[in-house]
């Protein structure tokens, strides 16, 4: 019978042996979900876009590249394509002409409930296949990473190595 892990959290992070298991598994898990959890024609950069267009209706250019960490033409070229392929709508903001605001179109909001419909299917799946407890222990492990890596000032710092 095979011994139940420590815990993560009575390591120290250097002496986390279940880090790499789990870095392993995600990667499994991604690529094994990649076609049917594949966000085609559109590329990750552009999905993740159009998630925080969704959930910020009119959030403009500079905020965006603040939300994703990039620099101006980058966020315009991923705008530029998305507009293109009739993801997106550029229009000027009622109270400051000057500033451009971001929308998704019919068809964006579509495309992302189409990729959310297929991802919760391929997820229901999956996890049909693990006990109750299994899947309380993922939810309730996701969660509190979620939480970790999204704590204000609690960036992600990589150490150097001696």
């Amino acid at each position: 019978m095979r011994e139940a892990p420590t815990p993560l959290h009575q390591h120290t992070p250097h002496a986390v042996p279940e880090i790499g298991q789990v870095l392993e598994l995600l990667e499994i898990a991604w690529e094994r979900g990649r076609d049917t959890l594949g966000t085609a024609p559109l590329s990750a950069a552009q999905t993740r876009v159009m998630y925080i267009i969704e959930r910020e209706p009119g959030v403009n250019l500079s905020t965006l590249g603040r939300r994703l960490s990039a620099a101006a033409p980058s966020i315009t070229r991923l705008c530029d394509r998305l507009q293109a392929a009739g993801f997106l709508r550029r229009t000027p903001r009622p109270e400051d002409r000057r500033e451009i605001q971001l929308e998704l179109t019919e068809s964006g909001m579509a495309h992302l409930h189409h990729i959310r419909r297929r991802r919760e299917q391929a997820l229901h799946q999956a996890m049909s296949h693990m006990t109750p407890d299994a899947q309380h222990a993922l939810v309730t492990g996701l969660d509190a990473l979620c939480n970790a890596v999204s704590t204000p000032g609690q960036g992600i710092v990589l150490e150097e190595s001696a």
